[in-house]
């Protein structure tokens, strides 16, 4: 039997450690690229760069909520918007960096409303893109977690619009996930509970070599979130049960097993997937095969799952990262 992993790190703030951002455009260099020239006001780079990536909506939402990020997005989409009034990648990418800032902290009070519009707006102009979509979920869920009315209603028929226009869409799948982690914490190690359901549905309806097998880990690592904020999980995986229970065990084998036989490094957010399959190995206290996992991860560390603790994702990492390398 595989030791107990230690506790992940000391307490701290959850924000990232100064100096170490999270780049949401993980290892994507043309992505990095552009955005360098985005950022100063040189648009036509990320026009060049939309044009390409075309009807790869996962790429194509991944590459258009990293460029949203960024602090100076919202203006620079607006002058790309004026010079060029129909271009659809404009419009969206507008409407995803007022999401952006609507999700700010202390973002003005009609920001969400006004992002909302200029998503269905982007919905209008182009109804194939399911990216607008994607931004109207994110709206979401952060209405969800404020305990907004209708949130979850509106968060489910946006994600089957999303759903529609691309059945595997990678990140919707995982901000649904998210959403419905949060229903009933006061349930506790519920196995029937709806995120679970919901994960095991969308890993059996994708195609063997869809990245969505490890949407069952995901569920796993949402749902200990969930209940780690409500207090009734231990933040330190080696006094939780939540990650040594038969079902936890079947379900990380199972991802695990998928990623030695179908690893997709050419997925945009694959490192997003491999941070997950780490989290969960070491909280297993599967030292070798987190090891494995650190390796194809390199520098591309996401702030998700490792936050999840209620620590600075950061040390957490760096933790995890020499458990699993034997470093001291």
């Amino acid at each position: 039997m595989s030791p107990p992993p230690p506790p992940l790190g000391r307490s701290r703030r959850r924000g990232g450690r100064p100096g170490h951002p999270f780049d949401p455009a993980l290892d994507d260099s043309e992505l990095i690229d552009a955005r360098g020239q985005f950022e100063q006001g040189r648009w036509t780079r990320v026009r060049t760069l939309l044009a390409a990536t075309g009807t790869d909506w996962d790429r194509r939402g991944h590459r258009v909520v990293a460029l949203a990020a960024a602090p100076s997005a919202h203006g620079w989409a607006e002058d790309w918007l004026l010079a060029e009034p129909d271009s659809t990648d404009a419009t969206t990418l507008l409407a995803c960096a007022a999401v952006a800032r609507a999700l700010r902290p202390k973002a003005s009070a009609g920001a969400p409303d006004r992002a909302r519009e200029a998503c269905l707006a982007a919905t209008r102009l182009d109804p194939a893109d399911p990216t607008p979509w994607l931004a109207l979920l994110m709206l979401d869920g952060a209405r969800g977690s404020q305990g907004e009315d209708g949130a979850r209603e509106e968060a489910a028929r946006h994600f089957e619009e999303i759903r529609a226009r691309h059945p595997e869409h990678h990140q919707a799948h995982h901000l649904m996930t998210a959403q419905l982690a949060e229903s009933h914490p006061e349930s506790g190690q519920d196995p029937l509970h709806e995120v679970y359901d919901f994960a095991a549905w969308a890993a059996e309806q994708a195609p063997a070599d869809s990245p969505l097998a490890v949407l069952p880990v995901v569920a796993h690592a949402e749902r200990y979130r969930v209940l780690v904020a409500a207090g009734s999980e231990s933040a330190d995986p080696a006094g939780s049960g939540h990650w040594s229970g038969r079902r936890a065990r079947q379900v990380m084998k199972a991802a695990f097993d998928w990623w030695l036989e179908w690893e997709r490094e050419d997925h945009p957010r694959h490192r997003a997937d491999l941070n997950f399959l780490a989290h969960a190995k070491v909280c297993e206290g599967r030292q070798a095969e987190a090891a494995a996992l650190f390796h194809r991860i390199g520098p591309h560390l996401t702030a998700a799952p490792w936050s999840y603790s209620g620590r600075d994702p950061y040390p957490e990492f760096l933790a995890a990262r020499r458990f699993a390398l034997g470093a001291p």
